[in-house]
């Protein structure tokens, strides 16, 4: 069964010029959800990359949705790639990078294992992924889905989102929470070095945070809490 839906609008492109200025950890410092779990790593993690989510159910040992969603793509867009709980068989390779580098797509994320690293790196393509095997898929037709809801690494991803990826992760976002968003993130690092002086400087880590005073009363309270119950 194949279920295949009209293509995303992209995201603006002045909303993916705010975000690739951001690392994901300075999102992540506001934002909980849609954070694809860190066993999800780049290959390439000096790469930081802002792009459209389209998005691919894959299931089991047949990649035809994933060959055939490389018809689609467009230029900025990111593929979100779904196993649907497969880890066993790669979906993904070398042909399938360069072909996807073709369309001017700018990465993908695998909830699921790849083919060795070496062509990301040949192609100049930035994946994620969950790992590494020999074992590939094939054009079963079995079926599969093109930008439909999917869940990758834990995170609900809808096509259409903002994709940010770099060395930490992979952040989804809705286009309508990417601007508050990046600006939260850009003021947090835009502070980050005078916090990384103080500490060059001596001052503690937790004295920095407020968290010196805070916890060492909670943990004196909760000691003599502890004495006066022995007591009793």
């Amino acid at each position: 069964m194949y279920e295949i839906n009209e293509m995303p609008p992209p995201v603006a492109p002045e909303l993916l010029e705010l975000l690739v200025k951001c690392r994901t950890e300075s999102i992540g410092h506001h934002r909980e959800w849609g954070c694809v779990h860190g066993s999800i790593k780049p290959v390439m993690p000096e790469r930081r990359i802002v792009g459209t989510a389209v998005t691919v159910a894959c299931p089991g040992a047949d990649s035809g949705i994933v060959s055939y969603s490389l018809n689609l793509l467009r230029p900025g867009d990111f593929l979100v790639i779904d196993r649907l709980g497969d880890n066993h068989n790669s979906c993904w390779g070398g042909g399938t990078t360069l072909a996807a580098k073709l369309t001017g797509a700018v990465g993908v994320v695998i909830d699921g294992p790849s083919t060795g690293s070496s062509r990301f790196r040949e192609f100049d393509f930035p994946g994620w992924i969950r790992g590494y095997s020999p074992i590939t898929c094939h054009p079963y037709g079995m079926g599969g889905a093109i930008n439909v809801p999917v869940c990758v690494g834990g995170a609900a991803i809808l096509p259409g989102y903002a994709i940010l990826a770099d060395e930490s992760g992979v952040i989804a976002l809705p286009p309508g929470d990417v601007r508050y968003l990046a600006e939260m993130a850009l003021d947090r690092q835009a502070k980050q070095p005078a916090g990384f002086e103080r500490l060059r400087q001596g001052e503690k880590q937790a004295d920095r945070l407020g968290l010196t005073e805070k916890i060492g009363k909670a943990a004196a309270a909760e000691n003599a809490a502890r004495l006066a119950s022995r007591k009793s």
